[in-house]
């Protein structure tokens, strides 16, 4: 449908509850499947530097693009902590892109982490999770890492201070669900159509009824999947601690999708 990556073992693809032989398996599958169509980033983090650096070691021999590294979670390192830790990841020599996301992994990165980690020759890029345009423009600032902003609404004003695009499923958008709304607003933005940018970005906003059907009846990612077994990608299931969509939030989701013309009546 278009779409400029695809992006594995993320918080919606389920890594937190995969065995490590499986997350080699799906990272090697996507990468497969893509078959040099359009780059794979493959999410390779853990909360251990050990097993984060054999992930990535897996993606690189299995032909991914790059990797999306989540800062470790849990054990909350210190910055010298975090530093190493991203270190000996890029060591391995796949390009990294830097993806701290506090209000999943309780961890942290300051700023000044942040520049001496991008001074490093294989650490590419940074997600945006936490939602700050204040914090996208220090990094724009203070680094040359590719931006990519991990919150929908603010794919215009990230890729207006230099962005260059978004990996997000969280908010309007809803990427998996209607990938196109999200590619009519970041080629707008990579043609300087701002005005073509800002239609496309009031008309994602206007998914807010299905952003709320998606991540405020649910936790994410079972209200994704559900919707994406409405439309006819895939199973609902998920791996416990995980569970399905209940009936109750199915009848929002379908309601809602019907509403925004993704699914028939």
């Amino acid at each position: 449908r278009g779409i400029n990556g695809l992006l594995s073992m993320g918080s919606t693809g389920e890594f937190c509850t995969v065995t490590h032989d499986e997350h080699d398996k799906v990272n090697a599958a996507v990468v497969e499947y893509s078959a040099g169509r359009v780059p794979v980033i493959a999410g390779t983090g853990s909360n251990s530097t050990i097993e984060a650096v054999r992930l990535t070691q897996a993606a690189k021999d299995a032909g991914a693009a790059a990797c999306l590294v989540a800062a470790p979670y849990y054990n909350k390192p210190s910055q010298r902590g975090m530093y190493e830790h991203f270190k000996a990841v890029q060591d391995v020599g796949l390009p990294v892109i830097l993806y701290c996301n506090a209000s999943r992994s309780g961890a942290t990165m300051t700023m000044d982490t942040v520049a001496a980690l991008a001074k490093l020759p294989h650490v590419v890029g940074w997600k945006e999770a936490t939602g700050s345009l204040a914090q996208a423009s220090d990094v724009a600032a203070r680094t040359d890492l590719a931006i990519f902003a991990g919150d929908d609404v603010l794919t215009v004003p990230i890729m207006a201070i230099g962005g260059v695009g978004v990996t997000s499923v969280l908010l309007p958008t809803c990427t998996d669900v209607a990938p196109e709304k999200v590619l009519a607003i970041t080629d707008a933005m990579r043609r300087g159509d701002y005005a073509g940018a800002r239609a496309a970005h009031f008309a994602c906003v206007r998914l807010v009824g299905l952003t709320h059907a998606l991540f405020e009846t649910e936790v994410n990612p079972q209200g994704v999947k559900k919707a994406m077994e409405l439309l006819g990608y895939c199973s609902a299931a998920c791996r416990l601690p995980l569970v399905e969509a209940s009936a109750a939030s199915t009848a929002i989701l379908t309601k809602q999708l019907q509403a925004d013309g993704l699914l028939e009546q």
